[in-house]
This record gives C-alpha cells, sequence and structure tokens, in this order.
C-alpha cells in the first residue's frame, strides 16, 4: 500500500507505516497523521487507530501505524496528552518516549507504538475505553547536540532496547 507523507519544517516527514496490522485497504486509510491543533501547539496529536480499553491496573500497546523520517541531528518525543492524564491518570509506560532519527530505519519501518497504563486513583478501578479517531499522545520534534569527544559510529537495527544491544 502506498504511503500518504506529510511534509514538515525542517525535513521531518510522517507517514503511515505498511507493517501495521490492518485487515483492509480501508482501514489503512483511515489512519490518521498527527497533526497540530492550533498555530502555537508544540506537539503533534496521535490519534487511534481503532477504539481500544485500558483495564484498570493494566497497559495496552498501541501500534500507531505512523512512522518518522527526520534529519540525524533530530527525535521524536512522545508525550502524554494532559487530558487523559488530568481526567482518568492514564499515563505513557515509559513517562516519555523517544524516537530516535535513525530508528525509521529498522527491520519494522520505524513504526511506532505507543503503551498506555490505567493505574491512577482517577480511574476509580475502572477500565477506560477510547474511541478510534480519539488523540492519545502528542509528539514533539526536538534538536539535540552531540558533545565534542563524541566518536559514535553505531547502526540501530531494531525498536525497543536495540540501542542496548551491541
Amino acid at each position: 500500500m502506498g504511503m500518504n507523507i506529510m511534509r514538515m519544517k525542517g525535513r521531518a516527514k510522517m507517514m503511515r507505516t505498511i507493517k501495521v496490522t490492518v485487515h483492509s485497504r480501508e482501514e489503512y486509510d483511515r489512519i490518521k497523521l498527527p497533526e497540530r491543533s492550533t498555530r502555537c501547539s508544540a506537539g503533534y496529536d496521535f490519534y487511534l487507530p481503532h477504539d481500544i480499553v485500558i483495564p484498570y491496573g493494566r497497559s495496552t500497546t498501541i501500534a500507531t501505524g505512523i512512522r518518522v523520517i527526520l534529519d540525524d541531528d533530530k527525535f521524536l518525543m512522545l508525550c502524554p496528552r494532559s487530558g487523559l492524564g488530568f481526567k482518568y491518570g492514564i499515563s505513557l509506560a515509559n513517562t516519555c518516549g523517544i524516537v530516535d532519527a535513525d530508528y525509521c530505519l529498522s527491520d519494522n519501518e520505524g513504526h511506532i507504538f505507543v503503551k498506555l497504563v490505567n493505574n491512577s486513583p482517577l480511574a476509580n478501578g475502572e477500565d477506560i475505553k477510547l474511541k478510534e479517531g480519539s488523540a492519545f499522545c502528542q509528539g514533539i520534534i526536538c534538536r539535540y547536540y552531540e558533545t565534542d569527544q563524541d566518536e559514535t559510529d553505531a547502526i540501530r537495527n531494531g525498536g525497543f532496547g536495540s540501542t542496548d544491544k551491541k
């Protein structure tokens, strides 16, 4: 299936991944590309590709169907949406996710996964139901800097924890 590409300032692109589990062309086409809500929004809202239920005391992993292509000196920081945290206490399992620029070159095509956790007293012991198309996290494109003595030349191939594998 072809990819619709969203071009952003600074040569960053977000697009649908091919290696997302979809059952039809319609389901693939429904994956909404991240977008900013307002002119001054720092984060690009990520939207649920399908309805989910996060059982109380458990977590749910979301295959977003999105990948990002960034310049080498940038990364995508995934943060919780304040509304989900404020209303239900929903959080990201790793608090803040970091998607490095070379992640898009991995065998999984850089498919971004997000794990949401429902273990807050704000949920009142209840499962949280979220609808397809709801914004559930936000991605902020950030620049980083290297130290003068940085001589790293390792190449990534993999997703979570892959930079620990030497």
